[in-house]
């Protein structure tokens, strides 16, 4: 899934870190050392916080307009976008085994032609789930 929220950053009272959170996911803060840094924080930190969300089947909070954000007066907003399929395949990377089926001919003639069966179906699957991810 896709998501667009809105992310606060206020830096600290020395002007080296900044604070960040995303208000509509609760909990959702970190700190960065630069803006930069900040950003890529908090998308990541609000990324984990959506798969976490999506997993346990929790309702998954509307962004609020900025608008109707209680945002403090030396805070810097920014919108981050989060794209829960591209976090969870960069960063949950551990095989699971699946048995297929396939008749014996196709076996024969994928192992005959040196064909990785595991890499097609990875690769087939992944067109699928990202041409299917786009429509949402």
């Amino acid at each position: 899934m896709k998501y667009i929220y809105t992310a606060t950053f206020e830096p600290n009272e020395d002007g080296t870190k900044y604070y960040c959170r995303v208000p509509d996911l609760p909990g959702c803060i970190t700190t960065g050392d630069s803006i930069e840094d900040a950003i890529e924080m908090i998308t990541d930190a609000a990324s984990g916080w959506l798969v976490v969300a999506e997993d346990e089947g929790n309702e998954i909070p509307a962004a609020t307009p900025q608008c109707r954000l209680d945002i403090p007066e030396n805070a810097t907003c920014s919108i981050i976008c989060i794209d829960t399929l591209a976090y969870r395949a960069a960063t949950d990377t551990k095989a699971v085994r699946k048995n297929v089926s396939l008749p014996a001919w196709m076996a024969a003639l994928a192992d005959k032609r040196g064909v990785n069966c595991s890499q097609v179906l990875q690769d087939g699957l992944m067109q699928l789930l990202n041409s299917r991810h786009a429509q949402q």
